[in-house]
Formats: C-alpha cells, sequence, structure tokens
C-alpha cells in the first residue's frame, strides 16, 4: 500500500498517459513496412522497458509503406506467433502500420533502422539529412532471413539495447 503525503495521490497518479509518454525518451523504430521486423521490435522493446525500469518508450514506422500492399492485416503473423512463443501479446496489434513522417524522426531520441543495406536508401532519398542520424541493424527480410532467425536477432539487438540504456541511464 503506498503511503502519500497529506492523504493525496502522488502528482503523477493524475498525469493522462499521453503526457507520461511526452516526459519518456522514444526509441524509434523503421523497417520497410511497419508489419514485421520494427513491429515485433517495438513490441519487444516495450515490455523488456518496462521490467528493465527505462524511461523509454519504443514507436516503429516505416520508410515504404507502399511495399507492403500485400501484407494480410495489421500485424505480420509471424510477429504474433513470436510474441506468444514467448507468451507476449501485441499490445499494439490492432495498428495497421504507419508511414514514417518527419516528425516521427524529430521527436526520437534514438533511430534504429533494422536493415541498413535495405533502409540506409531509403531514408537518403525520403529524409534528407537523416541516414547518418541512424542507427543500423542488420535484420533481413522475409526474403533474404527465415523469421526465426530475423525474430531472434531483434530480440538480441533488443537485450543489448536495453543493457546500454540501462547503463547510459545511471
Amino acid at each position: 500500500m503506498a503511503i502519500w503525503r497529506r492523504g493525496k495521490p502522488p502528482i503523477w497518479s493524475s498525469i493522462q498517459p499521453h503526457v507520461i509518454s511526452l516526459m519518456m525518451r522514444t526509441v524509434l523504430f523503421l523497417c520497410t513496412g511497419n508489419y514485421y521486423r520494427s513491429r515485433f521490435a517495438e513490441e519487444l522493446f516495450n515490455r523488456h522497458r518496462l521490467r528493465a525500469g527505462l524511461g523509454w518508450v519504443a514507436r516503429s514506422r516505416a520508410l515504404a509503406i507502399e511495399y507492403g500492399v500485400n501484407n494480410v492485416g495489421p500485424l505480420s503473423p509471424f510477429v504474433l506467433k513470436a510474441l506468444k512463443e514467448r507468451d507476449l501479446s501485441a499490445k499494439d496489434g490492432k495498428r495497421f502500420p504507419q508511414r514514417c513522417a518527419a516528425i516521427d524522426l524529430e521527436s526520437a531520441d534514438l533511430i534504429v533502422a533494422l536493415m541498413e543495406s535495405e533502409h540506409r536508401p531509403l531514408i537518403r532519398e525520403r529524409f534528407c539529412g537523416w541516414e547518418n542520424r541512424v542507427e543500423y541493424w542488420q535484420v533481413g527480410d522475409l526474403k533474404v532471413t527465415q523469421p526465426d532467425v530475423a525474430l531472434r536477432s531483434i530480440e538480441t539487438e533488443i537485450a543489448a539495447l536495453i543493457e546500454k540504456l540501462r547503463a547510459f541511464s545511471n
């Protein structure tokens, strides 16, 4: 049971969730369609950051959403399956992929693109001046990397990122 001064709840108990997210630092995960890799990274990061007590929140966006015209539903079945295998569910699983806009980049404290060879040219073309402000991972899309391999790689990268942010926060 919490003990509050003078019987009043702490100030943060009355703050709306959208205001709390403004006080947190943001990592933005980018991939081509915001359907598979970046969404898995977002879901996984947001779960692990809670356990680690980090003042960070993840968002994800698409660099070329038009390439995903054949995607079915809001989230890749591979992501849903991988989350279920980890006893997790998609908190944002009903959200359809979202296109990246300049404001997404400007409001992020850290930007991670999931595959340098695929995403650096898109960032250069669509967001002039941003390509060198992005951290690039090496996680291939379905055409080049099996889903279980790609998603395990993202999981490993997320764990390393969480540790780096924890060390940075202390």
